[in-house]
């Protein structure tokens, strides 16, 4: 257990990492006229990720949760690749990755590194780790519950991402359409 105890901090900690980068990446935006779009959701992104690092924790300590080797360590794995995949999609984005959806005029859409087989690879991402990550420990209940939240969280952010692209796109003049996300 004290390994898992381990992973879970870990994760919150690039967690810290990544806001850090955000907040710094979002000055660059707006310092550059990007506009945010989708305020009103990103409170609740960030009490889901936070209450599923929380939870992973509290169902695997409070109900002994056991580790089983034959799903923890495909879990595990699972966690590793969608941390890898995190990671490419956050450099080939550079300062236009974010946490929140900030559009800046006249920035071209994104169709390299995991942009050229996916519109939103970073989700992708997020969906393969929340439901992994608990069940590295067998925390299914977690892995459950925050699944389907951020279903219907990532409805929300995917359409507002979208409609906030498209009109960008729109603005620009852009009249081709390409894989992008300028987002976590």
């Amino acid at each position: 257990m004290p390994w898992y105890v381990l992973l879970v901090l870990a994760v919150a900690c690039e967690r810290v990492g990544e806001l850090v980068l955000a907040r710094r990446h979002a000055a660059w935006s707006l310092g550059r006229a990007g506009v945010e779009h989708g305020r009103g959701h990103y409170p609740v992104m960030v009490a889901l990720h936070t209450g599923l690092l929380v939870c992973c924790l509290a169902e695997s300590v409070l109900l002994h949760r056991p580790f089983l080797p034959a799903v923890g360590w495909p879990m595990l794995v699972l966690v590793l690749l969608a941390h890898a995949l995190r990671l490419w999609c956050v450099t080939t984005l550079g300062p236009l990755w974010n946490t929140r959806v900030i559009i800046v005029p006249g920035v071209p859409l994104v169709a390299t590194g995991p942009y050229r087989f996916l519109r939103h690879p970073n989700y992708v991402a997020v969906v393969v780790e929340i439901a992994a990550l608990p069940l590295v420990h067998m925390a299914w209940w977690t892995a459950t519950v925050f699944t389907v939240a951020n279903a219907v969280l990532l409805t929300v952010r995917i359409r507002c991402e979208n409609r906030a692209l498209a009109t960008a796109a729109i603005r620009d003049g852009v009249t081709s359409a390409g894989a992008v996300s300028r987002t976590p």
